[in-house]
């Protein structure tokens, strides 16, 4: 599937491609793009199949995602690049590096969700699998908060505004199929690759501390694994660090990206 590209930055610039996660959509990288990355680079955020503007047909399984990014690159006529991927997207830049680490000039991992427990996969799944509707974006956005989330308003309020849509029945719902969203719950559950799969890929993991999606066992075994290949870096607040902790994430991946520039400029 040709997947729908959001775009910032110079066209002749070394690519860095932006990889999702669950729900989202490309354009959540929008700030990071436009107020770090912009110049120096030609940022590529595509929505996932089932996701934003993209087509939302199955199936929905890692190897159909990994194939849509490929033909979406290609005809973006994209090589190597430098990757950035949150939670599923991280995951997705992970099995990238298993198969195709020519692809990979270095890696940036925000909060990646390896791998969830099966009980975690089900409940995510389950609650992916409600129809969450409302009849105001002030609506979504208060269910947002009260969810515990702690993304800043603002990120909400311009979430509400790209991805959320009016269905027939005049209700707004945010802007991604249900079942691609249970269905990708369900293959976080499977067996990553190893840690070694970034040997030789210089990598930044940013992971969210308070949320505990990547496990203290899994940054134990990649700090293992990998040694002075690997950069970790924890941030404050939640899952969606390029949000809820955006200084810090920023600061990171422009320093990491600064650091690499003979390899992501090669």
């Amino acid at each position: 599937m040709r997947l729908h590209v959001h775009e910032w930055g110079d066209a002749a610039a070394p690519p860095v491609v932006c990889v999702h996660g669950v729900s989202a959509h490309g354009r959540r990288f929008r700030k990071l793009a436009e107020e770090r990355l912009g110049t120096g680079y030609r940022v590529l955020a595509p929505d996932l199949r089932g996701h934003g503007s993209s087509e939302h047909d199955p199936p929905w399984n890692i190897e159909t995602h990994l194939d849509d990014l490929r033909e979406t690159l290609g005809a973006e006529r994209i090589g190597a690049a430098a990757w950035v991927g949150h939670s599923f997207g991280g995951r997705l830049v992970l099995e990238l590096a298993a198969g195709e680490p020519e692809r990979i000039r270095c890696a940036v991992l925000l909060d990646p969700a390896i791998q969830i427990l099966p009980h975690v996969g089900y409940d995510f799944a389950q609650e992916a699998a409600r129809d969450h509707a409302f009849a105001t974006a002030d609506e979504a956005i208060e269910a947002r908060l009260t969810s515990g989330t702690l993304t800043p308003r603002e990120f909400l309020e311009e979430e509400a505004r790209e991805h959320l849509t009016r269905s027939r029945d005049g209700q707004l719902r945010w802007r991604c199929s249900r079942a691609a969203v249970a269905t990708m719950y369900s293959e976080l559950c499977r067996e990553p690759p190893p840690p070694t799969a970034l040997e030789g890929v210089p990598a930044l993991l940013v992971h969210a501390s308070q949320f505990g999606l990547v496990r203290e066992e899994q940054l134990e075994e990649y700090e293992r694994e990998l040694g002075g290949g690997l950069e970790l870096v924890g941030v404050q607040g939640g899952h969606i660090v390029y949000w809820d902790a955006f200084e810090e994430t920023a600061n990171a991946v422009e320093a990491f990206l600064l650091r690499h520039e003979d390899v992501s400029h090669a």
